[in-house]
């Protein structure tokens, strides 16, 4: 009971506390009035220190309490906090007299009633979804016959006993139990490390790999089955390699491995019966199989003998063949013979005629011969003709071009004026005073300068005029 002094007047004898003081007995009262209490309330400003601490606070509508989760506890806890879920946390109160502040040191939790686990199932179950786990092209079928039957489930409940009381009744099979917790904290874990050291298993070793794998779990709450709804499992048995059959809780029950599985069954009996066929139906479908295998058989033999006498009675006998080819043998050598001697009276006939219509070679040398002399004297004669004709147009075209040359104009009385170049002189415009020019007659040439006057002169008269002389002029 805390003492409460007289402090009405200014004299007194209530002792002066420092800060630490006050502080420490406050946190000695607290711990000692709350140093074990169980608080309601939702997570908030939730922080995972490097260190592995936990940080949060709990609130609700009308307060928050600051709380902290030491790496020990942490490591412990059953559920992975996050904002907004609501939870019961359980621990001690103490204060932190560095900030004046009071807050709960947990050791456990747990959500808060069974609303909020299904809120937290659906929305990790979208999360996943989301992620392609749940998807039908990632799912694997079961081998019809494993030879090696992999379970991971408690070793001390019903459900293996049941796993392999109906294993042993539908066919007998090799069975490897991987021991794990179904419940409770680190069963998450264990049950994905046991999915992953199945997988990680060689295919040639002491310990073989199996073909098929069984989660398996009793019926129980939807707080009992949580381990088969984090996170760590649904990934590790959408990752497996190996197939895997889902068989946790009852018929009614779901959890979120039955959607990452390959396949889901409703009890870990009916796991045990899609892992493997019933032994005696096998043996009784392949007597059938056989029996009517043998029936296929004699009946096609049967009617294969029946076909094959049916058609052996429409071949003739071999030695009624042989007569008649025989006979038609000896029909046809007769007849090779007699044809033989009149196709040879035939052939030398035709010989005979064609003979007679042959030429002696020397008579037709003969005739080739003269054939073409008088050719050869035809075309003699031709070619003389075709060459005087061609000598007669020659000269007829020479004579024409002399006509045109300019030495007959000469021989009339012209002359052609040349520069000293050898060039025709043809218009008095290019002629200058002491310029030297060539003159040409058709006999002979000569050489003139021209004088200083250099001026042309008037046109000569046309050649009708008459000259004083009475004759034409030239120039």
């Amino acid at each position: 009971m805390a003492h409460h002094p007289n402090t009405d007047g200014p004299d007194h004898n209530l002792p002066v506390l420092t800060v630490g003081e006050i502080s420490q007995a406050l946190k000695r009262y607290v711990e000692d009035a709350f140093d074990f209490v169980r608080v309601r309330g939702e997570l908030s400003g939730f922080k995972r220190a490097g260190s592995g601490h936990l940080y949060f606070s709990l609130k609700d509508e009308n307060a928050v309490l600051d709380g902290v989760c030491w790496r020990n506890a942490a490591s412990r806890l059953a559920i992975s906090p996050e904002d907004g879920l609501e939870v019961v946390v359980s621990g001690r109160l103490t204060t932190y007299p560095g900030r004046s502040k009071y807050q709960i040191v947990v050791e456990a939790m747990e959500l808060a009633g069974e609303g909020a686990l299904l809120k937290l199932l659906e929305d990790r179950r979208k999360k996943l979804a989301a992620e392609g786990l749940f998807d039908s092209e990632r799912k694997s079928p079961i081998p019809f016959l494993p030879e090696v039957i992999g379970v991971v489930t408690s070793p001390t409940g019903a459900v293996i006993r049941d796993i392999l009381h109906r294993l042993a009744d539908r066919f007998p099979r090799r069975v490897l139990l991987w021991p794990v917790l179904v419940q409770g904290q680190g069963a998450a874990d264990q049950v994905a490390a046991a999915i992953a050291g199945f997988n990680r298993l060689p295919g040639e070793g002491p310990v073989p790999r199996p073909d098929v794998l069984i989660v398996a779990r009793g019926g129980g709450s939807l707080e009992d089955l949580w381990a088969f709804n984090e996170e760590v499992v649904v990934r590790a048995a959408a990752d497996s390699a190996i197939p895997l059959i889902s068989a946790v809780g009852h018929e009614t029950d779901t959890t979120l491995i039955d959607f990452a599985a390959d396949r889901r069954a409703p009890t870990p009996t009916a796991a045990a019966e899609m892992a493997v066929p019933v032994r005696m139906d096998l043996v009784a479908q392949v007597l059938d199989c056989g029996t009517r295998l043998v029936g296929t058989v004699n009946r096609m033999t049967h009617e294969r003998r029946l076909r094959l006498e049916a058609m052996s009675r429409g071949i003739p006998k071999v030695a009624r063949l042989v007569e008649e080819a025989r006979q038609r043998l000896d029909d046809w050598a007769e007849r090779l013979g007699n044809s033989l001697a009149v196709g040879l009276d035939r052939r030398r006939t035709e010989v005979q005629r064609l003979a007679g219509r042959l030429v002696m070679p020397g008579q037709r040398i003969a005739f080739e011969q003269n054939r073409v002399l008088a050719e050869a004297r035809a075309l003699d004669s031709a070619v003389k003709v075709r060459l005087q004709e061609r000598g007669s147009s020659l000269d007829h075209l020479a004579a024409l071009l002399d006509s045109f040359s300019y030495q007959r104009v000469l021989e009339r009385g012209f002359a052609l004026v040349q520069d000293r170049a050898g060039q025709a002189v043809v218009t008095v415009k290019v002629l200058k005073p002491g310029m030297g020019l060539g003159l040409r007659f058709h006999d002979g040439e000569a050489a003139v300068t021209v004088d200083g006057r250099g001026t042309p002169r008037k046109p000569a008269p046309s050649r009708t005029e008459k000259s004083d002389d009475g004759q034409g002029t030239l120039l």
